[in-house]
């Protein structure tokens, strides 16, 4: 049996073994390294606090993760299909560590937030 997310250990764990998904992945991996080119070092702490607000709400996430995502539509066009394999490997990457009702909350609040972001990027007005 697994574990549940509980720390900002699990979720440094989860995000790191997303991003290694994502990094490699033939559909969104060229948004990251060839566009957006993400200095992972700098991106990761940023991606930890993030997701720690958002699983148990410590506040020590600031900043605004649309605008960016802004950006690089503008850069290259997002679709609903990077959007949906985005939330596809982070789903994957959650069961394959964890499980529980945090595990559950932050496929929920993955889901949520991709589907805010694509209603302001793909139907802006």
């Amino acid at each position: 049996m697994k574990k549940d997310i509980e720390n900002r250990k699990d979720i440094e764990l989860l995000v790191r073994g997303f991003y290694d998904k994502v990094k490699v992945d033939d559909t969104i991996g060229h948004i990251f390294n060839d566009i957006a080119k993400v200095n992972w070092e700098k991106h990761f702490p940023v991606m930890f606090d993030f997701w720690e607000n958002v699983l148990f709400y410590t506040g020590t996430y600031e900043g605004n993760p649309m605008i960016i995502h802004q950006h690089i539509n503008r850069v290259v066009p997002l679709t609903k299909m990077h959007f949906n394999r985005w939330n596809e490997l982070f789903s994957k990457t959650v069961d394959e560590l964890f499980e529980g009702n945090n595990a559950m909350l932050a496929k929920q609040r993955a889901l949520s937030i991709s589907t805010v972001m694509q209603m302001k990027i793909l139907s802006p007005g």
